[in-house]
């Protein structure tokens, strides 16, 4: 079975550092891009099995690429994972209507991160 991919999207280089690591232990194969507009060019090239999205990003909003990959027909059962620092429940309820699958407030425990990414991909919990 090939192995499952991931884009994380991500534009604070220590945060992305750390996901980067907790991804890879997990044993995904992942890709890292900085910003909403890389993130649209990534999906382009290359079809992941999930999407690690930040809200904030420069260029596009992590909201915008949500929107995006839930128009794009190629894009079609591609699990998003949003993720944010201002954790307020507005922020939880726009990710959700936008199509995320999941969505989660930094600061996030490296157990909670790695089990929600195994639930996406249907790897356990």
């Amino acid at each position: 079975m090939p192995q499952k991919t991931v884009l994380l999207v991500e534009d604070e280089d220590n945060i992305a550092l750390a996901l980067t690591h907790l991804i890879g232990r997990a044993g995904y194969a992942l890709r890292r891009v900085a910003s909403g507009t890389d993130a649209m060019t990534a999906l382009a090239e290359e079809r992941p099995d999930l999407v690690v999205l930040d809200v904030m990003l420069p260029g596009k909003s992590g909201y915008e690429v949500c929107q995006l990959i839930r128009r794009d027909a190629g894009l079609q059962g591609v699990k998003v994972l949003m993720i944010t620092a201002g954790g307020g429940e507005m922020e939880r309820r726009k990710g959700m209507a936008v199509g995320a699958d999941a969505f989660m407030t930094k600061p996030f425990s490296t157990a909670d991160l790695t089990q929600k990414v195994c639930a996406l991909l249907d790897d356990g919990a």
